[in-house]
């Protein structure tokens, strides 16, 4: 399998175009490191089938994109009609993870524990809505229904916050332009937690759980790629018994939403309830330096390199 060439996916002109060619990077330099040969392609979702119709079946794609596009089925769609295997989830767990509320939907189903929530087109986001909200959930979230890395993402704790975010409503729905619905998620207090998933031949691990605490309010887009802004407690102030819930509950969602290869799922733990709540699963984790999915694999003593030529093992045709 590895003689094949290597093609590696980046950029994708979205929101998280940088944080992919920082994955590529990272890539290049374990396939470099392992005498394997590659090429990349930026990819432009505008024309995407023109350029993948250059490369043959004699190619294998890492996809190294985030984001849309990268990991909502879209560009996996057109891998499998071109019969050029991908790396990471297949085309229906891509498609699945990427929209939360069809991800939460399955989570529920398999007896999951998942904040109540409702779903409203961007365009439906106005005061009155907000208000009937707000007084079923009190405190809650918004983010966006299609989207990674906690882009969008804003936080209704209190009254001063409800009434600066009706303020802004026009400013949110303008930056959430290219996005049709938007989660409204009850607000869970408690740690923030993440749990790396990967498949070894046949069998799906959990590596470690990590508590991130964040200098901003949460563990948003800033947070996670910029050096300096979370603190990753490695492993997680939690107790034996939660500590391997959590494991235990990102494989089953690992399972559930259909993964393959690698996943990260992120989870709330409220303790005064004791109650791990699902949040989302992302069927492409960073692979940045300063990225979850390494640090638990390093912590574990798994190295990058194992990452990376599993994903290459754990192809979808």
């Amino acid at each position: 399998m590895i003689n094949k060439k290597i093609l590696i996916l980046e950029g994708g002109f979205n929101e998280e175009h940088e944080v992919s060619l920082k994955t590529s990077k990272e890539i290049q330099k374990i396939l470099n490191k392992n005498n394997i040969k590659f090429k990349t392609l930026k990819v432009n979702p505008k024309n995407f089938n023109k350029q993948i119709s250059k490369y043959n079946k004699d190619y294998v794609c890492f996809n190294a994109l985030h984001g849309p596009f990268g990991e909502d089925g879209k560009i996996q769609i057109i891998l499998k009609k071109n019969k050029i295997p991908f790396t990471h989830s297949n085309i229906n767990s891509s498609k699945v993870c990427f929209d939360k509320s069809r991800a939460k939907k399955i989570i529920i189903k398999n007896k999951i524990l998942n904040p109540k929530y409702c779903i409203l087109k961007v365009q439906q986001l106005n005061e009155n809505k907000l208000l009937k909200i707000k007084k079923i959930f009190k405190k809650f979230v918004v983010k966006p229904n299609q989207s990674g890395s906690s882009f969008g993402i804003r936080i209704i704790n209190n009254q001063l916050e409800f009434n600066k975010f009706i303020s802004n409503i026009e400013f949110f729905k303008r930056d959430l332009s290219k996005h049709k619905e938007v989660v409204i998620e009850e607000f869970i207090p408690g740690k923030e937690l993440t749990v790396s998933t990967i498949k070894f031949s046949t069998k799906i691990e959990a590596l470690a759980v990590t508590e991130i605490k964040s200098r901003n309010n949460f563990f948003d887009y800033q947070a996670k790629y910029s050096k300096g802004y979370s603190k990753h407690l490695l492993p997680a102030n939690l107790s034996k018994k939660n500590y391997d819930r959590c494991l235990k509950i990102a494989i089953k969602c690992h399972q559930s939403l259909g993964c393959n290869s690698i996943a990260r799922t992120d989870f709330i733990f409220n303790p005064l309830k004791n109650k791990i709540y699902f949040l989302e699963t992302n069927t492409q984790p960073g692979l940045t330096p300063i990225s979850l999915l390494p640090e638990q694999a390093k912590y574990r003593n798994i190295s990058f390199s194992k990452i990376i030529l599993t994903l290459l093992k754990n192809l979808n045709y």
